[in-house]
């Protein structure tokens, strides 16, 4: 029997040409110098099509926030259902990585802690869509890791307050290839350099939190 293709609608098309098109302009003009119509020129559509999607400028930054954050996941859940913690939790720190280095990645960060202070609502609206969406995912992976420690007859501990350890992951794993392409430093971390220190980081967070990998 040949798998049914699902066509997308052109309602879906145009939706995701303008969350492409949000992303690019915000990430390259920033917020307050993004228009609704400079947004819906870049996507090819009208500018009432963009209001028709996203009810105004805050509801469109927040949804290509994220769309960004909704391709992360995928990635980044690529490999969690194996049964080998160490490389689920490599696989999320890698794609996490990939994110923060990213142009797109980069920019929007930039950008939020610029208005954090003339605009705090920007930077709140981005940390909604974003961030606080990551730490979420990756403490909904950690309870399934719990459910696995259990399940193998309670070999190792569980966490006990993974949105915790949520953070202190994200923070672990950031470590100074992320510090350096914030600074634009000269001297910039190899992959091979950033998948070492990914690799020793989430041996670090097991054993802090006695999880046999």
């Amino acid at each position: 029997m040949t798998d049914k293709i699902r066509t997308r609608s052109k309602s879906e098309l145009k939706r995701d040409s303008i969350l492409k098109a949000a992303v690019r302009c915000f990430s390259e003009n920033g917020f307050v110098h993004t228009s609704m119509d400079s947004i819906a020129k870049l996507a090819g559509v009208s500018k009432q099509t963009v209001y028709s999607h996203f009810g105004n400028k805050d509801d469109l930054f927040m949804a290509s926030v994220g769309k960004k954050c909704e391709e992360f996941k995928q990635a980044a859940f690529a490999s969690s259902k194996q049964t080998d913690i160490k490389g689920t939790l490599t696989n999320f720190a890698v794609e996490f990585i990939r994110l923060m280095l990213s142009d797109e990645g980069m920019s929007a960060h930039r950008l939020c802690v610029a208005e954090a202070q003339v605009n705090p609502k920007v930077s709140q609206l981005f940390y909604q869509a974003g961030p606080e969406l990551v730490i979420k995912s990756l403490a909904e992976l950690l309870d399934d890791i719990n459910k696995q420690v259990s399940q193998c007859g309670g070999v190792g501990k569980a966490i006990d307050d993974t949105y915790r350890a949520a953070i202190q992951f994200l923070c672990l794993v950031k470590g100074e290839a992320v510090m350096r392409r914030e600074y634009n430093t000269t001297w910039q971390p190899s992959t091979k350099q950033i998948k070492a220190y990914i690799d020793s980081s989430v041996g670090l967070f097991l054993r802090g939190y006695g999880i046999a990998s």
